[in-house]
């Protein structure tokens, strides 16, 4: 990534939009599940990070055969994290003498 000219990395950082068909009657639903309106184009899409599952409705034929072929296959759940082990208090020694000070007791 330290060789690429920062075209070919804007490039490769690019976020496409998914653009949706809401009908007009519709507007408020899709906007209520998190769609956004392009003034520009005219059109709703789908903000970058949101689950777009909700808006298969509004989604064209093509555009969802292209879905399914972009989204990652589904993987194994994680494994659960074994608990931390449960401290336990030290265990004494039988003859454990303590001492405090600088001469220990058996000089």
């Amino acid at each position: 990534m330290a060789n690429e000219k920062p075209a070919q990395r804007a490039a490769a950082t690019k976020r496409v939009q998914l653009y949706l068909a809401v009908p007009f009657a519709e507007k408020d639903a899709a906007k209520a599940l998190g769609a956004r309106w392009d003034a520009e184009r005219k059109k709703w899409y789908v903000p970058h990070g949101v689950d777009i599952a909700p808006f298969k409705q509004w989604l064209a034929a093509d555009e969802t055969a292209s879905l399914d072929a972009l989204s990652p296959a589904p993987t194994a759940a994680p494994k659960p994290k074994k608990a931390a082990p449960t401290p336990r208090a030290p265990t004494i020694p039988a003859g454990f003498v303590a001492y405090s000070g600088e001469t220990p007791p058996w000089e």
